[in-house]
């Protein structure tokens, strides 16, 4: 899933160490989540996009993610 997560926490002065640390997760899993490898949970999600103070569609791009949602692998679209 395509996300503003390195621009932001950068314009924060945050390390990928110090925003995992404000939500409890590795700095390996931050690197994961901006390196577009992992895709983090809804409440992980909840948590990153409150230390910058965002909705979590200014911080993850679900329109530009090419991952079909649910309803469209169950239909066949896209």
């Amino acid at each position: 899933m395509k996300n503003r997560l390195k621009e932001l926490r950068e314009s924060l002065g945050l390390t990928q160490e110090h925003l995992g640390e404000l939500v409890g997760v590795s700095r390996q899993a931050i690197n994961a989540i901006e390196t577009e490898k992992f895709e983090p949970s809804i409440w992980l999600a909840y948590d990153i996009c409150k230390v910058f103070n965002s909705s979590i569609e200014e911080v993850f791009l679900f329109e530009e993610s090419e991952r079909k949602s649910r309803a469209q692998q169950s239909k066949g679209v896209g």
